[in-house]
């Protein structure tokens, strides 16, 4: 047995506003990521074994289990209901057969784990863009980062977990046990039952660093063409887009892609420590500022420096922190956003509707829509995921702040994903309409099926699936 390497990590966002109800519960107003759209609920702790006792008990409004609040939207939110806090557990390493198996409770995060694991000589197989996502909500989210080309999403490295149904009982599912729930399970957002340990393939690496090539791109047409010719040749893949440059620089990029370095790779600090994990957060934002500080100037003037400083053609080494979650070093980076908050919209378009990242660029463009941060990656080929977003082909994702303009440029958005066979993602959604989401996701009624046959009495809630009608 392994004892993680505990940290302090953000935790859940929350509203610093807590209000008593019944003298054993405190009742908290809940956000995604996003900061908007709080809605008030019971949080409770309970370890793995306490869980099939609560959900027997059938608690008002039912319950949802919640990871570190990364969902930018209201997919761990449960309107007058109960949020069930991480499970937390030791972490275990299996060596006996081909490869490592690792099994840790469901709230550990990929903070912990990574720390964990890199000691060990070995790293998370599948990271998004922040480390502070806990195990089970990367299930739940079936979570895919820059290696999605090569590797699939993180469902496709767990070997088995442990689920708890909305009878209170406690089922082992895998790929190959009992496919069929662990299938809805894999991106169901929660709503199958409430996970609470994970066996997932680690992945062994040399060091903690990452030999990472840079490119500068002037256009979408340069960026995509490089990627398509190249991307295999790397595990990690990546491009920063200015979005709010036109015309002939329409989708001008910053594209970085990354293989684990060597030991012999490095130099300096890195050589002496050639397995130092990723810190805590150095830097925080201590406010809330009322407007928020990401406007159309600011982001103007920020995509020019970026995309300028980035070099024309570089190989050199990063951290891992630095490579993967450069905005993890921020505490709180969402709060630039100001009082309003943010929305992401992340869509994904098949291979042959390609073209569609391109006018999703001019819409965004011609609408003056500051995008801080606009990310394009590869997916490879998708898995049996009732709800699971990856499908082959492309996927941008944009961090907008709210505005009034917002909700006609999102639905002309939807008009096009939907038309080019494409979809959004759960985890960074707040505001699809469930007539929209059935168009995205055709085994949407199969999910809800196999809901009505697991759970009859709704137990399992959330605000998305009560806006989705899951």
């Amino acid at each position: 047995m392994i004892t993680p390497r505990r940290s302090s990590p953000p935790p859940p966002h929350s509203s610093a506003e807590q209000r008593r109800g019944d003298p054993e519960e405190l009742i908290t107003l809940l956000t995604g990521w996003g900061r908007t759209a709080p809605t008030a609920a019971t949080v409770v702790e309970a370890a793995a074994a306490d869980v099939p006792a609560l959900l027997r008990s059938r608690p008002h409004r039912g319950v949802v289990a919640r990871g570190l609040g990364r969902s930018y939207g209201d997919a761990a939110q449960n309107a007058g209901g109960t949020v069930l806090a991480p499970i937390t557990g030791p972490t275990t390493l299996d060596r006996s057969g081909d490869g490592v198996l690792v099994t840790a409770a469901a709230g550990t995060s990929l903070h912990e784990l990574m720390g964990t694991l890199l000691a060990q000589r070995l790293f998370v197989p599948v990271t998004p863009g922040t480390r502070y996502v806990t195990l089970g909500g990367a299930v739940a989210a079936d979570i895919h980062g820059k290696n999605h080309h090569r590797d699939g999403s993180f469902a496709d490295q767990v070997v088995a977990l442990d689920l708890v149904t909305a009878d209170g009982t406690v089922r082992t599912i895998g790929p190959d046990a009992d496919p069929d729930l662990f299938w809805a399970t894999a991106g169901g957002m929660g709503l199958t039952g409430v996970i609470t340990s994970v066996t997932f393939r680690a992945l062994p690496v040399d060091s903690a660093y990452v030999r990472v090539r840079t490119e500068r791109l002037p256009d979408l047409e340069s960026l995509m063409r490089t990627m398509r010719a190249s991307d295999h040749e790397h595990r990690y893949s990546v491009a920063w887009i200015d979005t709010l440059a036109r015309g002939r620089a329409l989708g001008r990029a910053v594209l970085t892609r990354g293989d684990h370095a060597r030991t012999e790779e490095l130099t300096g600090a890195a050589r002496r420590h050639p397995w130092e994990p990723p810190h805590d957060p150095r830097v925080a934002v201590p406010l809330t500022p009322p407007a928020g500080l990401v406007t159309g100037l600011s982001v103007r003037a920020f995509n020019e420096l970026w995309f300028r400083k980035a070099p024309r053609d570089r190989v050199g080494v990063q951290s891992i922190a630095s490579f993967f979650h450069p905005l993890d070093l921020v505490d709180g980076w969402n709060r630039l956003y100001g009082r309003g908050g943010l929305v992401q919209y992340q869509l994904v378009v098949p291979d042959h509707a390609e073209s569609a990242v391109g006018e999703v660029l001019r819409m965004l463009s011609d609408a003056g829509q500051p995008s801080f941060l606009a990310v394009l990656k590869r997916f490879g080929a998708g898995n049996p995921g009732l709800l699971s977003f990856p499908v082959p082909g492309w996927t941008l994702a944009l961090d907008l702040p709210t505005s009034p303009g917002l909700a006609p440029l999102f639905r002309s958005l939807d008009t096009l994903v939907v038309d080019a066979g494409g979809r959004l993602y759960l985890a960074k959604d707040s505001r699809v309409s469930p007539e929209v989401f059935d168009r995205m996701y055709d085994r949407a009624e199969e999910f809800r099926t196999l809901r009505r046959e697991l759970d009859p009495d709704g137990v399992l809630r959330s605000d998305l699936a009560r806006r989705l009608h899951l």
